[in-house]
């Protein structure tokens, strides 16, 4: 057990330094919790779902809008400048800033929901997302269960309406997405809470390394053009597992089988698995 904790350990650093983000984190769950199943989560993940500090503000942050690093700082500012001004990303973005700003005046205090940041470029190793900041201030008798409660399942990862999308995604998508798209996190005794949304995570059972992926479709989507922004999203994980790879003797060789493309006006994902040939 020991050893592949550390191995499992190993390759979070090794993802950590390849991908440096904001909202990692690493679970390791022994098998008396879910059956007998023996697993660990690996997150890497650069979105916010929910922030909620003591004095009562709650802030949240969603991703929409992904473009690939240059090769040189000239290329970094064109493609920053492109993804600021894309139509189809400010769409899509607003869209869930909407959704997200709905959520949260359920639980705030009325006015007091804001948008402090309306897409705003991250860089980050191998990609540029379009992010913006949402914040409110908690009503009184409000818990942060409340308020996660009220957000919850992150609006990026569902698109909008959320509930009708839900649904929709139920019908459409090959199985079920398991910790991918939910969030990992904590609660704090004093009401505090941080949670990130499960994205660029690696699950590592048994047997198998589970890596979740996807982008939204919108009207104007190109089939293509998003299974290639869903690849673009997997790159610095599949670039750490490389060089994991190289420096760990005797793990076995990986086969990639990628899922089903979805065409719908929700956020549509798949699984990519690893299997281990022991």
């Amino acid at each position: 057990m020991g050893s592949r904790i550390s191995e499992r350990f190993e390759l979070y650093l090794t993802l950590r330094k390849h991908n440096p983000a904001p909202y990692a984190a690493f679970l390791s769950f022994r098998g008396d919790f879910f059956g007998d199943q023996e697993f660990c989560v690996l997150s890497s993940s650069p979105e916010r779902f929910i922030k909620v500090t003591r004095s009562r503000t709650v802030e949240s942050k969603p991703i929409k809008g992904t473009r690939p690093r240059g090769a040189t700082e000239r290329e970094d500012e064109e493609i920053i400048k492109e993804l600021k001004g894309a139509e189809k990303d400010f769409a899509e973005n607003l869209m869930i800033v909407d959704l997200t700003r709905n959520d949260l005046a359920r639980v705030c205090v009325p006015g007091t929901v804001r948008v402090p940041k309306l897409m705003h470029v991250e860089t980050y190793a191998t990609v540029h997302q379009l992010v913006s900041t949402i914040t409110g201030v908690l009503s009184p008798s409000v818990t942060a269960v409340d308020v996660v409660r009220a957000a919850f399942p992150p609006g990026s990862m569902t698109g909008a309406p959320k509930r009708r999308s839900v649904e929709l995604l139920e019908t459409l998508e090959g199985g079920r997405r398991g910790i991918y798209s939910g969030c990992v996190g904590y609660f704090g005794n004093g009401g505090a809470v941080d949670l990130n949304v499960v994205i660029r995570t690696l699950v590592w059972s048994r047997d198998s390394l589970t890596l979740g992926t996807g982008g939204a479709i919108v009207h104007m989507s190109d089939a293509e053009e998003e299974h290639q922004e869903m690849l673009l999203k997997t790159r610095a994980i599949f670039e750490a597992l490389s060089i994991f790879d190289q420096h760990t003797c005797g793990v076995p060789a990986r086969r990639l089988a990628t899922g089903q493309k979805g065409q719908d006006e929700q956020d549509h994902h798949h699984h990519h698995h690893h299997h281990h040939h022991h």
